[in-house]
């Protein structure tokens, strides 16, 4: 919490790096629990292509047809309160001229005092639905590591904005922190999952200390999770999918799979029929 000051900033966007669009929603939830006013907002003209951010006409308060534009905004809270407040940076991911996007952005963290920023993503992953969605915390700040005993990504390959956006926040002196929530890839592209937007809202409030609304996400959560076991179970295929899922997951969370459970197993096998260091063998002489 210290290491990210108590005014943090922080982002998700649409496509890419939403799948369930977990992140996204995440936002949106503590957006609608505050008032928040809008800071800054790009040229959409100079980040989006049109062809994949399409504008979209809908109709307005007083039933005029408007087109909304593809946009990224900064948000400021509009209620000062004690402890750590949250901006947010929120909308779709450019198209093109990402160094010169990131950089204006970041120029805006910057006037308004941002301390730190946490980058919201969910990825599609081999999980079971059933099992509680994991969120992967990391950083590429070594202060930040060693305080919140974050491990560093050891990724290499093509990313997303919120990386580029995080490297140009580390070169001016911003420290940055990534939650990354693992959702199911067999349910992501049906739906939204109201579970893994309550995950990172969890550790979310862990790692800043700020307090978040959840809204109805655990009950959402709960009929997300039913509609997918009612689906599955008349999918036989599907089900048994699940199901193996399901043993990988336990297997890798059962204490067994921990250092100390392996530890613990190695002695056991020394142990076994009076083997192990100090014992004696099958011609009477101590083991080594």
């Amino acid at each position: 919490m210290d290491g990210l000051g108590r005014r943090v900033l922080v982002v998700a966007f649409d496509g890419w790096n939403d799948a369930g669009e977990a992140a996204s929603a995440a936002l949106r939830v503590i957006r609608d629990a505050q008032p928040y006013e809008p800071v800054f907002s790009v040229d959409p003209e100079l980040y989006f292509d049109y062809q994949y951010n399409r504008p979209t006409i809908g109709m307005d308060a007083e039933g005029q047809r408007v087109l909304t534009w593809p946009e990224a905004t900064v948000l400021r809270p509009q209620r000062r309160v004690r402890g750590t407040q949250l901006w947010q940076l929120m909308g779709a991911e450019p198209s093109r001229a990402w160094k010169s996007f990131a950089h204006e952005l970041i120029d805006v963290a910057l006037r308004e005092d941002i301390t730190g920023i946490v980058s919201l993503g969910s990825m599609l992953a081999d999980a079971p639905h059933t099992r509680p969605i994991r969120v992967q915390a990391g950083s590429e700040n070594e202060v930040l590591r060693d305080a919140m005993d974050f491990e560093r990504s050891t990724y290499e390959g093509p990313v997303g904005i919120l990386s580029v956006l995080n490297a140009a926040a580390e070169k001016v002196g911003i420290p940055t922190a990534s939650l990354w929530a693992s959702v199911p890839h067999y349910v992501a592209g049906h739906s939204p999952s109201p579970k893994a937007t309550l995950a990172l809202l969890d550790r979310l409030e862990d790692l800043t200390g700020a307090q978040l609304p959840r809204g109805d996400l655990a009950t959402e959560s709960t009929a997300w999770e039913a509609t997918i076991n009612a689906a599955a179970e008349d999918d036989d295929e599907m089900s048994e999918y699940i199901r193996q899922l399901e043993r990988t997951r336990d297997m890798v969370d059962s204490p067994e799979a921990s250092g100390d459970g392996i530890a613990q197993a190695f002695e056991r096998y020394l142990r076994r029929d009076g083997d192990g260091p100090g014992k004696p063998g099958r011609d009477g002489t101590p083991r080594r």
